[in-house]
């Protein structure tokens, strides 16, 4: 019981300074895998040195924050749960205990008994949105986790500023209005929304999965993923831009059939 009641009481002494524990191999088995323990810790493994060059490890280790300072700053915040990272570069015996080969993976380590399948979340098909984790979380711990973001006005800012461009520009050409009624301007315009909507895009903005993945060990990046029930962000791009080449295609086949001109060329 007091060696419980002091690794809990040394837990909330770190949660105290930071949201996030950072932990070594050592701090890893002692607080995490060594017994006794009342209380649930999510560990994410990361890879966040820049020489490592996981952009998408920062991009979920931004989302982590987000959701461990929303459980650190909530009236419902105890000693129940405990958000702690374990970095490559500072603890790659423990990568190897785990047999972990990919990076970032979350894990929750319950109080009692080791971590089962569900256990690891499936960042490939979920994505690593701080709302998505929450969800994971209150299905493996009971605890609900409200996430509160900082303010972000930039996509407001942006609309703003597209509205008055737009704006600004209608007032300009007030007298000439012809270039509104241009077929080709809402064809290109139409057909940026539809190639945007049939590669995924949508989906991306839902999941919030990575633009790519790259495996810590050997440094490979792939672009497609594996499963078909997920998506990177870069496989979007790629589909995007094979149906814009394949639509050019067919628009440049009507212009050379239609068009007046030597029948050699033409065909």
């Amino acid at each position: 019981q007091n060696l419980l009641a002091e690794k809990v009481e040394q837990l909330m002494e770190w949660s105290s300074r930071r949201s996030v524990i950072r932990m070594n191999g050592d701090k890893f088995r002692r607080f995490v895998k060594a017994p006794p323990r009342n209380y649930s810790v999510v560990v994410m493994f990361t890879a966040l040195q820049p020489q490592r060059q996981c952009s998408v490890c920062r991009q979920a280790n931004e989302e982590y924050q987000v959701l461990a300072n929303s459980w650190r700053y909530s009236s419902a915040f105890s000693n129940k749960l405990f958000f702690t990272i374990v970095d490559y570069d500072e603890g790659a015996d423990v990568f190897q205990q785990l047999n972990m080969n990919s990076a970032p993976t979350f894990m929750h380590f319950p109080p009692k008994g080791k971590p089962k399948r569900a256990d690891t979340f499936d960042l490939q098909r979920i994505g690593f949105a701080a709302e998505q984790l929450a969800k994971w979380i209150a299905d493996r711990t009971d605890v609900h986790i409200r996430v509160f973001r900082p303010p972000n006005y930039s996509g407001t800012i942006a609309l703003a500023l597209l509205v008055s461009l737009v704006g600004g520009l209608l007032y300009l050409r007030r007298n000439n209005l012809e270039f509104i009624y241009n077929k080709t301007g809402w064809a290109m315009a139409a057909l940026c929304v539809v190639f945007a909507m049939t590669s995924g895009q949508m989906w991306n903005h839902i999941r919030g999965p990575p633009y790519a993945h790259k495996n810590p060990q050997n440094g490979q990046v792939s672009y497609i993923h594996g499963s078909s029930q997920a998506q990177f962000v870069a496989e979007s791009h790629i589909i995007l831009l094979l149906n814009a080449a394949i639509t050019m295609g067919m628009v440049l086949l009507n212009e050379a059939a239609t068009s007046k001109g030597d029948v050699g060329k033409r065909r």
